[in-house]
This record gives structure tokens, sequence and C-alpha cells, in this order.
């Protein structure tokens, strides 16, 4: 998701980078809230079943989460939630020492 990494590479620039905030920002707010409505009515990106394609997504939406907030998008914070809360992804945080 080009305009996440654009936020994550700008915000080290500081005020050289002002310029391109509002056009970054307004695009994040567009992807994400695609994603968003994607994500209503249904636990996973695909349906109700874990598959690849919500291990992929998890970093971006966690990734995402932290740069807009966890109340801006409540489907993204909520797949944020339900992937953490799963037994293999909390033995793999245990494994990496985080």
């Amino acid at each position: 998701m080009l305009p996440l990494m654009l936020k994550v590479y700008t915000a080290r620039l500081g005020d050289g980078a002002a310029p391109l905030q509002p056009r970054i920002s307004s695009e994040l707010q567009n992807h994400l809230g695609f994603l968003n409505q994607e994500l209503a009515g249904r636990d996973y990106l695909l349906g109700n079943e874990l598959s690849g394609a919500d291990i992929q997504l998890s970093f971006v939406a966690q990734l995402a989460l932290r740069f807009c907030g966890r109340d801006a998008f409540p489907n993204i914070t909520a797949f944020v939630d339900r992937f953490e809360a799963r037994p293999a992804y909390q033995r793999a945080m245990e494994k990496a020492g985080a």
C-alpha cells in the first residue's frame, strides 16, 4: 500500500515533506476507507476463515493503525484484534521476544 509506505518514509523527513502530507493523507484515507468497508461484516478479508491474504494484510493493517489510530477504522481494528488474539500469532510473538 503505497500511501502507507510514503507516510512512514516521509515522517522521517520532517518539514521537507510537509508539501506531500496532504496528498499522502488523502490517499491513505481512501485506501484504508476501502479496506475498512470490505472488512465490514466479515472476520477476515475473504470471509470468515483465515487465509494467506489475511496474513499478508495483517502487517499493513497493524502499521496503518499505528499511524491513523484505532478509532478511525473500526473494521480494520477488529480485524487486527482478531488476528492478534489467535494462539498461533501469540506463540510467534513469544518466539520473537515481543
